[in-house]
């Protein structure tokens, strides 16, 4: 991969993340960790971002604070659309179910938007606005709002959920490692995860075909803590076995 196309990628993952990690992108890009030094030097001197101890964080912008979920909802849409109306058709007649404040999750909400009979808890503070005219019985967290990520979060968002029993839980996520980690890259975030993960019989992982061999910043969990992954395509058969090993369903669009 030539330098520019390196620049780019790395510019468009601290856009999503705010931050960076030498070793991280030295291992998602196969080069070593002085190529990734030079590189972040580079970016440093376009004053693109700033240059910590072991990686960057993205300058701050006027729009910094909405570009992470800007550009999270603008990325692979048709993929995050097939894999919700997938999610929505395993919804029950009657259920209470929790979603977490991910694009992916949110592209659910809007596939359910129809359905009277159920009840969503959810985190998202995007989805009070979008979710307006639903026909669903939609309840929020609340708690302290995350601009960046649209989202509620904090020890009063925490106390909500674990106020109710969901039948299913339904989250996206950074990325799903290799080992059967699963990543994100905000602690805030995982911490709301987590809570709803501990409310539900259930759990199901939103994940498009990108997050596949992808790593966050913050381990989430393991694939084996997940009842049914949710994708867009068929993965590798090295990722069947996995999911296979630890008993996960999997489910994609056949083609």
């Amino acid at each position: 991969m030539a330098q520019k196309e390196r620049l780019e990628q790395i510019m468009q993952i601290m856009r999503i993340d705010g931050k960076a990690v030498v070793t991280d992108l030295s291992s998602q890009f196969g080069v070593t960790p002085e190529t990734i030094r030079r590189d972040l030097e580079k970016l440093e001197k376009n004053q693109k971002l700033t240059r910590t101890h072991g990686g960057a964080v993205l300058k701050e912008s006027g729009d910094s604070e909405k570009i992470s979920f800007l550009k999270r909802e603008k990325t692979n849409v048709e993929e995050k659309r097939k894999i919700a109306q997938l999610a929505a058709k395993l919804v029950p007649v009657n259920a209470s179910i929790g979603c977490d404040a991910s694009s992916t999750a949110l592209e659910l909400l809007y596939a359910l938007k129809e359905r009277s009979d159920i009840l969503v808890l959810t985190n998202s503070a995007k989805a009070i606005c979008e979710m307006e005219h639903s026909k669903f019985e939609l309840l929020s967290s609340g708690g302290y709002v995350n601009r960046q990520s649209y989202s509620f979060q904090g020890g009063t968002a925490r106390n909500m959920i674990q106020e109710y029993h969901l039948e299913q839980v339904f989250m996206g996520c950074r990325g799903i490692g290799r080992d059967g980690g699963i990543f994100d890259s905000h602690e805030l975030e995982i911490e709301m995860k987590k809570a709803l993960l501990e409310q539900g019989s259930r759990i199901i992982l939103l994940a498009d075909h990108t997050k596949f061999g992808s790593v966050g910043f913050t381990k989430l969990g393991d694939i084996r803590q997940m009842d049914i992954v949710i994708t867009d395509r068929r993965p590798s058969d090295e990722w069947m076995a996995l999911f296979e090993e630890n008993h996960v369903e999997l489910l994609y669009e056949e083609n």
